[in-house]
């Protein structure tokens, strides 16, 4: 046995793991019994993650009793274009359950549950697209059959009404969507006047995943990205250094992200330059030759086998980014639905630069 079966066998060893009671409020836990079909329904793969009665909060911290210096969280070494510093610091970083007001009302939220949790696995890449190697995965809470699943964007949802596994609030349970969102000041050189909120409610990413594996001829981590992101309200507006003067709230109603980043076809490189800059690639599709594609495009006056490959390229849906926003509105006023639909990324290279060079 390969040293490779060998590492995925122990990996992949079934465990599954609850998680109760993170974060800033105590909670009494005890082990509940399972039924015969949620039993039935844990398959042991991976190790599973089930944050219960969770909440997360935070805010700029005070100077302690001595005066000594706060611990903010901050991001700098930061550069705007025209040579600035930009410093960024984080005044509020919440994840509550649904209802928070903004982050101003927290409460505990469900992540995940028993019959469907986070997981972290290594799965058989012949079983995926991405032949004879050992994949790591990291996945949110899977997407069902719409017969069996939620609405992603309803509040009142019940079951057999759309694909998401994570349930919504209701009066006896706190449900698995939960409230998401930061308010940053960003400072451009002297200038830190503004504050800028980002708040999405009752948010669900149902059929996410980071997928990576060595690749052999390139000597460096590739991986896929599917991001879902479902939420009944995304908003964003700034405000004064102080809160006391806001700007118009922008906000994007029914708001859907289905993002999908490499592919076994193409996927995601991740690489460092010579300069030390971070280089993230998703390599264009081969053309095709001279003649191994009719000039009518036609399967009969093609080369077979790479017709169908460039078929299955441009037709299968797992390759394709869709963004749906239900209704924008700035304040009062409202603009409408927008959708994209079946994006397809071809060719993506970001490459970090360090512009004090």
């Amino acid at each position: 046995m390969s040293s490779q079966s060998i590492t995925a066998s122990i990996l992949r060893a079934r465990l599954l793991v609850g998680v109760l009671a993170l974060v800033a409020v105590p909670a009494a836990a005890e082990l509940k019994g399972l039924s015969e079909g949620e039993m039935a329904r844990i398959d042991g793969a991976g190790l599973g993650l089930v944050f219960e009665n969770f909440k997360f909060s935070h805010g700029t911290d005070a100077p302690d009793a001595n005066g000594e210096q706060a611990r903010i969280f901050r991001i700098s070494g930061i550069k705007s274009t025209d040579g600035r510093d930009v410093d960024i610091t984080v005044n509020h970083l919440y994840i509550s359950g649904a209802g928070s007001n903004y982050g101003e009302n927290l409460s505990p939220v469900n992540l995940g549950r028993l019959t469907n949790p986070w997981e972290i696995d290594v799965v058989d890449g012949n079983t995926i697209g991405v032949p004879d190697k050992a994949v790591l995965q990291f996945s949110a809470p899977s997407q069902v059959a719409a017969a069996e699943g939620y609405d992603c964007f309803g509040a009142s949802a019940s079951a057999g009404t759309g694909t998401c596994s994570s349930r919504p609030a209701t009066a006896d349970y706190i449900g698995e969507r939960a409230d998401i969102g930061i308010q940053m000041n960003v400072a451009v050189g002297d200038d830190r006047s503004a504050n800028i909120n980002i708040h999405a409610k009752s948010a669900v990413i149902d059929g996410s995943y980071l997928r990576l594996w060595g690749d052999d001829n390139r000597r460096q981590m590739v991986g896929q990205f599917k991001l879902n992101f479902y939420s009944p309200e995304v908003s964003i507006n700034a405000c004064a250094q102080d809160g006391s003067s806001c700007g118009s709230r922008i906000i994007l109603s029914n708001f859907a992200l289905e993002l999908a980043l490499g592919n076994e076809l193409q996927p995601m490189l991740f690489d460092v330059d010579g300069s030390g800059n971070f280089v993230v690639e998703i390599a264009a599709i081969r053309q095709p030759t001279s003649g191994e594609i009719g000039a009518d495009g036609l399967r009969s006056s093609s080369n077979a086998e790479s017709w169908d490959f460039y078929n299955s390229y441009y037709t299968n849906p797992d390759y394709r980014s869709n963004l749906s926003i239900g209704n924008f509105s700035v304040a009062d006023r409202d603009f409408g639905s927008a959708r994209v639909q079946g994006m397809l990324i071809q060719h993506l290279n970001i490459q970090t630069k360090d512009l004090s060079q």
